[in-house]
């Protein structure tokens, strides 16, 4: 499946929350009605997040009732099973596209 033009927007906002930040990860998703949610990991000493569950803890905590898509921005070779579980719960059908910090689109995650 190739990213539509909404696709390739939400994976410009997670490289844009990635790189602002320095992260070693960026993600957004879009839910339901369009909107769009960006966010960058967290590594506090008191708290971890990865940026693809904020994006999702952002969206719902907006009133998203469902998600149409997520992306995720990092060099990791793939995305973490529990990220993508929390994406599952929040969006059974969404699609998860993974691209590197250059934006190529490494794979596409089909529910």
């Amino acid at each position: 499946m190739e990213p539509g033009p909404e696709d390739l927007k939400i994976i410009t906002l997670a490289r844009s929350a990635r790189a602002r930040v320095a992260s070693a990860e960026g993600a957004a998703v879009r839910d339901e009605t369009g909107r769009t949610y960006a966010a960058a990991a967290v590594a506090l000493p008191s708290l971890k997040l990865s940026a693809l569950r904020l994006a999702v803890a952002m969206a719902v905590s907006s009133g998203a009732s469902s998600l149409e898509a997520a992306a995720l921005v990092s060099d990791a070779d793939a995305a973490d099973p529990a990220d993508l579980a929390v994406v599952r719960e929040a969006g059974p059908s969404a699609v998860v596209f993974h691209a590197g910090a250059n934006g190529v689109l490494r794979e596409t995650l089909l529910p």
